[in-house]
């Protein structure tokens, strides 16, 4: 049973243990009786939907036509992703834990029949073109896994960029594509944007690696066009090289869909989702029909779907191409990511009944989308002339939307910003990081600093590289005032406060079944003897003050910086207040002025490297 359902099951049965079980698990893992839906998969009938309770450890069984559940299946972790059998037999869903688990659902019983290791955090399950073989995105050890179903166990594991979160085959079978949710490699350089990467199922191998448009961070959704000549990717497209003083036209942050040629493994173009005086803020998941008319994706910051006419955005494109675009002839392919009117009439955005939009599927002429948030499924008729209207149904009970709850919701949330151009999670996805740096204005312009993660913000006062909001709490406020241009009431930013404060650090894929490797024991030894551990000491690894250390430069030359934790380093390269370096080693060898990072000059390559394996076990 999982955490998730064991709180389900608490609540249900026995109210008064509510209050005892959540001092034992902390709510960001235990929402009460949450299932926050994301994932979900079509039979080829259209007749069946599985929807991933992401929080209950549960798949749910949804009839199509009416909406309601008509079967749970029960699994031992919470479900991330799911993949459907092409004889719709069975049910493959991924598991959302560091020791993550593949599990086979035989439908005809509703039973798990088995289950594979998975790596960690598994995601995005894919069928290959043979039916004993999946693939998965092991998202925090930067692999794809090739799962072989017959032999119960990973057959190869493929290296790719940072936090693969989506993967999806070619429908010859030939390549692997994979988004990739973060830009890899330092944040003070020219260009800094994720990648989507190519693998060619033959070799088993990366084959090519298509940077995105500078900016683009925060991956999310990936499909493929039937035909295979083209793929989707949604993301965030930051305009992080300008100083952050205003939100009118997408100055700060756009959101967009980047559009892949696969048969020649480039960028097309980048598409931006958002109008001229309204953000779209935060495109997760996508789909195409199945004629490959339509392009659908999810807004889960602004509880949207927008429904792009496919074939006719290939059309302007290619008359653009072709310098044959009567209606501006200046346009290329190049400004297309400039320009907020460009999709114009080839899309219909509308609101949805659902919060927070994280999961698409597509059958036939039906649309449904999943509310992470609301605990609901909305179905829209792709048909329909307007597309208009849609049905809401429950998927469960109502939900208690309890104050982390809400101050999860709120943080996801763009309606709390300035035209609606972005959400707390736009710069802090899953409350981390993008991996960029910013120029806010709260220590002067023209000294960009490195997004932070907030885990552990409201515990390690003062924050900011350079220390200079107090406290979490006002860090929180001034952010909403003057990164969103919001007027937040104070409730609303407790709530967020209280969100904040729960989360908990993910066991670091650096550790082998929770325990240190040997390279990492010799790391530990290293850190006391280094000095590493005077700074970075007590409960939050660090002491909470602020020093010279050297590497500052311009306007913060000789400033002190802030000792930062190092709970979860290893989510959250790239390093140093302004990004510079790409890895811990980096900092270790490179970046450590007169030792004041620690007493690391010394040190031999392999002590270097265990000393890194060390921190990153965090």
């Amino acid at each position: 049973m999982t955490i998730g359902s064991l709180c389900f099951s608490m609540r249900s049965r026995w109210p008064s243990l509510l209050p005892v079980l959540l001092l034992v698990f902390p709510a960001a893992f235990c929402h009460a009786d949450a299932l926050s839906p994301t994932a979900i998969a079509a039979d080829a009938s259209g007749k069946t939907l599985y929807v991933a309770a992401s929080t209950a450890g549960r798949v749910l069984v949804v009839d199509a036509k009416t909406g309601s559940v008509t079967a749970t299946i029960p699994l031992p972790q919470n479900p991330s992703g799911l993949a459907l059998s092409a004889d719709g037999k069975h049910l493959y869903a991924t598991g959302d834990a560091p020791n993550g688990q593949l599990f086979a659902i035989d439908l005809s019983t509703k039973q798990v029949l088995y289950s594979i290791a998975a790596g960690h955090t598994p995601g995005s399950p894919t069928l290959g073109p043979r039916p004993d073989v999946l693939f998965v995105c092991e998202r925090f050890a930067d692999k794809i896994a090739m799962i072989d179903l017959a032999q119960h166990q990973i057959a190869a594991e493929i290296p790719v960029k940072r936090q693969p979160v989506a993967c999806r085959l070619t429908p010859d079978g030939a390549l692997l594509l994979v988004a990739n949710h973060l830009p890899a490699g330092p944040a003070d350089q020219d260009i800094i944007s994720a990648e989507v990467q190519v693998i060619d199922m033959a070799a088993r191998k990366v084959v090519t690696s298509i940077p995105l448009p500078n900016g683009s961070s925060s991956l999310r959704g990936l499909c493929i066009a039937p035909d295979g000549r083209h793929a989707y990717v949604t993301h965030v497209l930051s305009r992080y090289t300008m100083p952050l003083t205003q939100l009118e036209r997408g100055w700060m942050n756009t959101n967009a869909v980047s559009i892949i040629d696969v048969t020649r493994r480039t960028l097309l173009t980048t598409a931006l989702l958002d109008d001229l005086t309204q953000g779209a803020a935060n495109p997760w998941a996508m789909a195409c029909t199945a004629d490959g008319k339509m392009l659908c994706l999810t807004h889960a910051g602004m509880h949207e779907v927008s429904i792009i006419d496919r074939l006719g955005l290939h059309q302007k494109i290619d008359q653009i191409i072709r310098h044959e675009y009567a209606a501006d002839p200046g346009l290329s392919v190049e400004k297309i990511p400039n320009t907020l009117a460009f999709l114009g009439t080839l899309r219909t955005r509308r609101a949805l009944g659902v919060q927070g939009p994280r999961g698409l599927a597509i059958a036939g002429s039906s649309l449904y989308v999943t509310g992470y948030f609301s605990d609901n499924l909305e179905t829209i008729d792709l048909a329909s002339p307007t597309i208009t209207g849609g049905r809401v149904t429950a998927l469960g009970p109502p939900a208690t939307l309890d104050t982390v709850r809400r101050g999860e919701l709120l943080f996801n949330d763009a309606g709390l910003c300035l035209q609606r151009w972005q959400s707390c999670a736009s710069c802090h996805p899953d409350a981390r990081v993008d991996g960029l740096n910013w120029d806010l204005t709260n220590d002067g312009l023209g000294n960009p600093k490195n997004t932070k993660s907030l885990l552990s913000s409201h515990r390690t006062p003062p924050v900011m590289s350079l220390a200079v909001r107090e406290t979490a709490e006002v860090a929180v406020r001034s952010g909403l005032r003057f990164i969103q241009f919001a007027h937040c009431s104070e409730d609303d930013a407790r709530a967020i406060d209280e969100y904040l404060k729960s989360l908990t650090p993910l066991q670091s894929p650096y550790r082998h079944q929770g325990d240190l490797s040997e390279t990492a024991r010799r790391g530990e030894r290293l850190f006391a003897a280094a000095g590493c551990a005077t700074c970075h000491s007590g409960p939050q690894s660090t002491d909470l003050k602020s020093y010279v250390v050297g590497t500052g430069t311009g306007a913060d030359q000789n400033r002190p910086l802030d000792t930062p934790t190092l709970l979860e380093c290893w989510r959250t390269a790239p390093y140093l207040h302004d990004g510079r370096a790409a890895t811990l080693f980096d900092v270790l060898k490179t970046y450590n002025p007169n030792d004041r990072h620690g007493r690391t000059t010394n040190l031999t390559e392999q002590q270097l490297r265990d000393l890194e394996e060390y921190i990153l076990a965090q």
